[in-house]
C-alpha cells in the first residue's frame, strides 16, 4: 500500500511535468521549479538558470555549488560546479536532478525534447 506523502509528490514530480521541444523560453507554473529533466533526444541549452532561492546566496571564495547556464552560482556550501555552454550535449535517456527556474533549448527538437517535471 502506498503512502500519500507530499514529500514523495514533491520529490519525484507528481506535482505535474511538461514536454518541451520547441527553441521558446519554459518556465514552470508559479510556485514551482523544475527538479528533473529527462532527456528525449541530444539536447544543449541557450539558457537553464538554476534555483538558488532556498539557499545562503553568500558566497565562499570560489565555491561554486549549481550549475546553470552562462555561469556556475556561487554557494556557501558545494563546489565544483560548472557552467554549461551552449555546445554542451546532454544525451537521450540522460536525466539530471536540481532546481531550475527555467530554460531554453538550443535548437528545436520535434521528434523528441525534454520531459521536465516540477516540484515546490
Amino acid at each position: 500500500m502506498g503512502i500519500n506523502s507530499t514529500e514523495v509528490a514533491y520529490n519525484f514530480g507528481q506535482l505535474g511535468s511538461a514536454v518541451v521541444n520547441e527553441t521558446g523560453a519554459f518556465t514552470p507554473p508559479t510556485g514551482m521549479v523544475v527538479i528533473a529533466m529527462t532527456f528525449l533526444g541530444d539536447i544543449s541549452f541557450s539558457a537553464l538558470v538554476a534555483d538558488v532561492s532556498g539557499h545562503d546566496a553568500t558566497p565562499v571564495a570560489g565555491n561554486v555549488g549549481y550549475f546553470s547556464h552562462t555561469a556556475a552560482v556561487p554557494a556557501v556550501h558545494g563546489d565544483g560546479a560548472n557552467e554549461t555552454a551552449s555546445d554542451t550535449l546532454f544525451p537521450t535517456g540522460l536525466t539530471v536532478y536540481g532546481r531550475w527556474t527555467g530554460f531554453t533549448l538550443g535548437t528545436a527538437d520535434s521528434d523528441g525534447g525534454v520531459i521536465c517535471y516540477f516540484g515546490k
